[in-house]
């Protein structure tokens, strides 16, 4: 169970490292847009990111 919890969680960080790696420039622009939005719309992003990942996750299990 902690195995797949950790291996779960080095993935996201692995994922999540790619396009600042690939592409620092376009990130920093996603990063000053996304501050750039109302709290709504950052919690329904948000929200749909969480939507996608259970579908996902549902899907593949």
């Amino acid at each position: 169970m902690w195995t797949e919890l950790l291996s779960a969680i080095a993935l996201v960080f692995i994922l999540e490292g790619i396009m600042p790696f690939l592409n620092p420039n376009w990130i920093k622009r996603v990063f000053q847009a996304a501050s750039q939005l109302d709290n709504t719309s950052l919690r329904f992003v948000g929200v749909s990111s969480m939507l996608i990942g259970v579908v996902l996750l549902y899907v593949v299990r």
